[in-house]
């Protein structure tokens, strides 16, 4: 049996293995606007020659460091020739969620929250979560929303939630080791066969915000600084 095309996203394809694994090959599609790159945007605005190999190469990174402290992954192994990475099946929660850890009140937060709290000030490792969804500005959701709604269970909630803020102590030491200061990140996260969380998708610069002497790192700057 090869491996089978199973879904073609806006950065990945991800590949069905015969082992029951899949791999997922990271591209060089970038998610902007009018050529500018933006993490932040749900359409493919450009294309940016090696942008694939250095997010893979920083998931790498970091999977490794987080399975390291006994924190589960989907990741199993990648090749940097093939810019491809196998990982274990997973389930996504709902139709997709996205979990950010926010360090500092920058971005979405201060603008919703902007009356409570002055921008830039320090969060205490806060953990929100939101539906993927364009077409409804990716929707907040509560703990007692994702339970009511059959997304999760309280305990499955309180284990992202634990490990989110583990992996993000992980990330923010990482960066500054190099002088870098982490504000906020986004993660995704599923379950296996038996209901278990883990890390999935990918950890790259785009998924996080970064200052330097409080300016803010774009993400290709900040993969060059990263690996420097």
């Amino acid at each position: 049996m090869e491996k089978k095309l199973v879904y073609t996203g806006k950065t990945k394809n991800v590949y069905e293995l015969p082992s029951g694994n899949y791999e997922l090959l990271f591209k060089d599609d970038c998610t902007g606007k009018d050529g500018v790159f933006d993490p932040g945007e749900n359409s493919i605005g450009l294309t940016i020659d090696g942008v694939g190999d250095v997010n893979l190469r920083m998931s790498i990174y970091f999977f490794e460091k987080i399975n390291a402290a006994g924190i589960r992954t989907h990741f199993v192994s990648a090749d940097l020739s093939k810019t491809t990475m196998e990982v274990l099946p997973a389930k996504v929660f709902g139709h997709g969620l996205e979990v950010i850890c926010r360090y500092k009140a920058v971005g979405s937060f201060i603008r919703r929250y902007g009356e409570y709290i002055a921008e830039g000030a320090d969060l205490p490792a806060y953990v929100e979560m939101t539906f993927k969804n364009d077409a409804k500005g990716d929707p907040l959701v509560t703990r007692d929303g994702l339970v009511v709604l059959g997304v999760m269970t309280e305990k499955q909630y309180d284990d992202i939630k634990t490990m989110t803020q583990q992996i993000t102590r992980i990330v923010a030491d990482e960066m500054k080791a190099r002088g870098l200061d982490l504000y906020d990140i986004k993660f995704e996260f599923g379950y296996d066969a038996d209901g278990q969380v883990m890390l999935i998708d990918e950890i790259a610069s785009g998924n996080m915000r970064v200052y330097k002497d409080g300016k803010y790192i774009d993400p290709m700057t900040l993969s060059g600084l990263f690996f420097a």
